[in-house]
């Protein structure tokens, strides 16, 4: 397989604004237990392995779904800037922290092995503007392809996730 070093990488953008402050929003991002209440898919119950949220750190969780299915992904952080940036790099991985790929059969076998995230933070009114971008990062030309295939699915996805943060933020404002 060729890498693409010619083309521009593939990004899918996805904005969404949350009726909470920007602090809020990027507390959820920051720490363990807020994360468990609503990072991953719909459905899966996410637990932290390990934290470490600095740039150079590691956020390591396993998605347990119905009927025993769990898998397991890492963040790599790149850069953070509080209260506005986040930057990391997502992977699949197995318990101990190495890189697997996509665990959902041979039909994923060209889904990138490595996934940039950059989400920025913008507060007007006391709402914040999400914006989130994703690529692929060290892709062939076949993961490229598979990538903007997913596009949609990785829309709906994000979504619910989306979803999950939106109810989490609700529930931190109520008991505030």
């Amino acid at each position: 397989m060729i890498a693409r070093p010619d083309a521009a990488p593939s990004e899918l953008v996805i904005t969404r604004v949350f009726d909470a402050p920007r602090a809020l929003v990027f507390r959820a991002f920051a720490e363990a237990e807020r994360l468990a209440q609503w990072w991953g898919p719909k459905g899966f119950t996410i637990h932290v392995s390990k934290l470490d949220f600095r740039p150079g750190g590691v956020f390591h969780y396993r998605m347990a779904g119905q009927h025993g299915h769990e898998m397991w992904g890492q963040f790599h952080y790149r850069e953070i800037v509080e209260p506005e940036r986040i930057v990391w790099v997502n992977t699949f991985s197995d318990p101990d922290g190495g890189l697997t790929r996509a665990p959902f059969g041979p039909d994923f076998e060209a889904y990138p092995l490595e996934v940039l995230n950059s989400v920025s933070l913008v507060e007007q009114g006391g709402k914040t503007t999400l914006t989130l971008r994703v690529t692929p990062v060290n892709a062939t030309t076949a993961e490229h392809a598979m990538f903007e295939s997913m596009f949609d699915s990785m829309r709906d996805g994000y979504g619910g996730t989306w979803e999950q943060l939106d109810a989490h933020l609700a529930r931190e404002q109520a008991a505030a």
